[in-house]
Formats: structure tokens, C-alpha cells, sequence
């Protein structure tokens, strides 16, 4: 028999514990083991008034943060409403049922202040690698490294071309004031000489680009992973503008940063072609001493059926190609030339041949029918490239080509998951703060995997 709902009469006095509500398998429980984040009032300190009201815990906002991006609640006003209701948020924000949440106005108050005017959330990424690396998820041998577009919070119908400049009555504009500070930057305005093609007037640091997943241009930034190869883990994350050399530039200044911050160089960086330029690779194995086992730029390849410059040999020690049919190709041939010689202006060294040899020779017609005679180009950082090459044919090279799939995990992991596919913030700093935390994020989670599994040296 259906019966009705029996209504007593309600308790005095309740007894609620949010600790003993939240599950003990629940993802914010196991970060909360990972996350300390005490020093960051010291580092704060000088950003504070020493008069008025009593300020918003920053430890709080900090948290709140972290939960966001773990869950892929980026909207802020919409992360307040979801702490004020979810007991697991407000367990790991450290609040009782009582203590009300702070509004979202307050982030952004401090995110355009003293967040970026102390760096806080570099300070952040770094303190979670740090204790990823003492927890032992980071080898600290294999480095992987790629960059992905993100789209930037800008209408891709709107703007103008780059050779007009920006109207006036945009300039007031965060986002243009952060354009014209970084104009001089290798990562954004001194990334090319080139005059961007199209400029954005709400957000004109972000650069008109087309990627193969999605066939319609969009004003989009880039997000640069450098990865642990062992777990997956985040060394480090810079933002760029979508042009290749800042990518590459990038990588120098995460590879460096992580040698003066956490004293580790890698044996070996995996990448894909993007990052197999000479300069890039002589950087790598003649100035750094790491391997790439990454894929050599090479436009020497020919379609016509004519003789490629793999087709012929280089002697080192006399600094000569020899042609397939016996012949030297050399840089100079009169005496004292080579001695006044400075280095070329394009970065390659020019090898010809005599034209009494190619005029009489039988493989003219597969060599050089429209030339009088065969000229090759050398890269004056050839020795780099030839060093790539032969890693690339070693049986590391299949397993390093492997694992730098991990970093483009990462990446679909940050846009399904976490859903960052379009930033939020405008502006270089904006988007720098976003993949920062989205970073951060990415490490929390791996470290909690990793615990649930018992596969951290460190605790086991």
C-alpha cells in the first residue's frame, strides 16, 4: 500500500561533516595530496596594502582554480556557483558549509594585478613539478616536444587586414596594450618580420591561421608542451603566437629554463619536423649536447627524376661532393680564395662543378640537362644535420617517434577534457594564464593516476 510521507519533527541540532561526505576515491581528495600551497601569501605579500579591509585568501582563489580547470569549468562566474553546491569543491577549497564564496568579480580584480604582476601562476606550475619530481614520475632522460593551436576569443569575421593597422578607438584595450608591449618579443610580434595578415581588433596578438583538422582559418595562439617522456609529465608550457619560429624559439627557452630551474638536462628531444631546421639542430647537438630524434628538414628531394644531393657523396676531409659520375664539385678554385672567404649571408655553401666535365659527361641529361653545369648546396650546419639522420635510421628513433605521441595526448586531453579549444582571456598574458593553469591541472591529474595505480617510486 502506497503510503504517504511520514513528517517529523525537526532536530534542534545538526551534526554535518563535509570530510566525512566526500568520497575517498574522489579526484579532489587524492590532488589534495600533491597541492601546498603555504608560500604563496609570502610571495603575495608585497602586492598586499598593509591597511584596510582584510583581503580574500589567495590560497582560496588558488584552489578554486585548480578545481576549475581539472573539471573544465573555466567561467569563473560559473566556478563561484559550483563551490557554493558541490561539497567535494568547497572540501577542497577548505570552506565549511557557512563560509560564503568569494564572487567572481574577485578573480579577475586580482588575475589583471597582483596575480601577473607576481607571476603566481608560473609559481604555481612549478611548485606541482616539483613535487612531481620528487615523487619520481619524472625520469628526467627522454624530452618530447610539440606545440597546438588554440582558438583565440575573437569573432574570425571581424578585423581587418594587418597592413591597415588597428582603428584608433581599439587602442585603449587590454588585449592591444599587451599586442604592442610584446611587438618586440620572439615569441609573438618578433617572432617575423612578416606583417600579419589579417589583425584582430580585440585581440590582435592572436594570428590568423589554418590547420589540417579544421579547414577554416581562425585567429588562434599556439600552446608549446616540453614532456617528460617517462609519465607524461609537464616540464614545462610557454604560449606563442601560431607562426613555426616561435615555436621553435619556445622550445629553446623551456629547455633552458628547466636546466637553470630544476638543474635537468634530457639525453634526447623528440619532436616532429617543425623543429628540424639546422639552426635548430645545431643548437641542440653542438650547443646543448642533447640527440634529436627529430625528422631533418630537407627540400633537396626532387620529383623530376634528376640526380638529389643524397646522390652524391661528401668528402669532409677535402670539403668536396663527388658526383656519381666520379667528378668534384668544389667551392673554389683559385688559390687564396678560400682563406678570403667569409661566411654566406644565407647560411649555405655553394659546390659547382667544371663545365668541361658536365659537357662531356653521359649522365648530363639525369643531372643537370638545362644547366651548363651541377651546383649543390651545403648548410653550414650540415654536421648537425647528418647527425640527426643517423639517429633517425637507430632502432631508439621507432621507440622516441612513440612516445612523442604522449605530448599530442596531452593536447587531446586538453580540449576534450578540460575543455580548452577556445581561451577565455584575451591577450598574451591571458592566454599564457590559461595554459599555465590548464597545465597545472594536467599535473594534478597525472600525479592522482599515478597514486591510485601505485605507481609512484616515491610512495611505493
Amino acid at each position: 500500500m502506497m503510503g504517504d510521507r511520514q513528517v517529523m519533527q525537526e532536530g534542534l541540532f545538526y551534526e554535518f561533516s563535509i570530510d566525512r561526505h566526500v568520497p575517498e576515491d574522489h579526484l579532489l581528495r587524492v590532488i589534495d595530496r600533491f597541492v601546498d600551497l603555504e608560500d604563496i601569501r609570502l610571495q603575495l605579500k608585497p602586492y598586499y596594502s598593509g591597511m584596510g579591509r582584510p583581503s580574500i585568501d589567495p590560497e582560496l582563489m588558488i584552489r578554486m582554480l585548480i578545481a576549475g580547470y581539472c573539471f573544465g569549468i573555466r567561467s569563473e562566474r560559473r566556478l563561484c556557483e559550483e563551490v557554493n553546491l558541490n561539497l567535494a569543491y568547497r572540501w577542497f577549497c577548505k570552506l565549511s558549509l557557512t563560509d560564503p564564496v568569494p564572487d567572481h568579480s574577485t578573480f579577475s580584480k586580482n588575475r589583471h594585478g597582483r596575480f601577473r604582476d607576481s607571476d603566481l601562476f608560473r609559481k604555481v606550475f612549478e611548485q606541482v613539478l616539483a613535487r612531481c619530481i620528487a615523487e619520481g614520475a619524472v625520469g628526467g632522460e627522454a624530452f618530447a616536444i610539440d606545440a597546438s593551436t588554440i582558438k583565440a576569443d575573437a569573432n574570425r569575421q571581424q578585423g581587418g587586414p594587418g597592413a591597415d593597422g588597428l582603428p584608433p578607438d581599439v587602442m585603449h584595450r587590454r588585449a592591444v596594450q599587451e599586442y604592442i608591449a610584446t611587438l618586440d618579443e620572439a615569441a609573438f610580434g618578433g617572432a617575423t618580420d612578416a606583417v600579419p595578415k589579417f589583425l584582430s581588433p580585440v585581440d590582435p596578438a592572436a594570428r590568423w591561421t589554418r590547420t589540417r583538422n579544421d579547414g577554416s582559418a581562425k585567429y588562434s595562439y599556439s600552446v608549446n608542451y616540453l614532456i617528460d617522456c617517462k609519465n607524461a609529465v609537464i616540464m614545462d608550457v610557454e604560449g606563442t603566437a601560431a607562426i613555426r619560429t616561435a615555436e621553435v624559439y619556445a622550445t629553446r627557452v623551456m629547455l633552458d629554463r628547466v636546466a637553470a630551474r630544476d638543474s635537468i638536462k634530457p639525453e634526447r628531444l623528440s619532436g616532429d619536423t617543425a623543429y628540424g631546421s639546422a639552426e635548430m639542430l645545431n643548437w641542440l647537438v653542438n650547443e646543448r649536447g642533447i640527440e634529436p630524434h627529430i625528422p631533418v628538414f630537407d627540400k633537396s628531394t626532387r620529383t623530376d627524376g634528376l640526380y638529389e644531393r643524397s646522390d652524391f657523396t661528401y668528402d669532409p676531409e677535402r670539403d668536396r661532393y663527388i658526383c656519381p659520375a666520379g667528378k668534384e664539385l668544389v667551392q673554389y678554385r683559385v688559390a687564396g680564395r678560400r682563406a678570403k672567404a667569409k661566411p654566406p649571408k644565407d647560411g649555405r655553401y655553394k659546390y659547382r662543378s667544371r663545365k668541361t666535365d658536365c659537357d662531356v659527361c653521359q649522365l648530363k641529361p639525369n643531372c643537370c640537362p638545362n644547366l651548363p653545369q651541377r651546383r649543390v648546396q651545403r648548410s653550414v650546419h650540415e654536421a648537425a644535420r647528418d647527425v640527426a639522420r643517423q639517429i633517425a635510421a637507430s632502432d631508439a628513433y621507432l621507440i622516441s617517434r612513440c612516445e612523442r605521441k604522449k605530448v599530442e595526448m596531452l593536447f587531446a586531453h586538453l580540449k576534450r577534457i578540460l575543455k580548452l579549444d577556445r581561451l577565455r582571456l584575451r591577450g598574451p598574458n591571458g592566454a599564457k594564464d590559461e595554459f599555465l593553469l590548464a597545465a597545472t591541472a594536467q599535473n594534478l591529474r597525472k600525479l592522482a593516476k599515478l597514486h591510485i595505480q601505485g605507481a609512484l617510486p616515491a610512495a611505493a
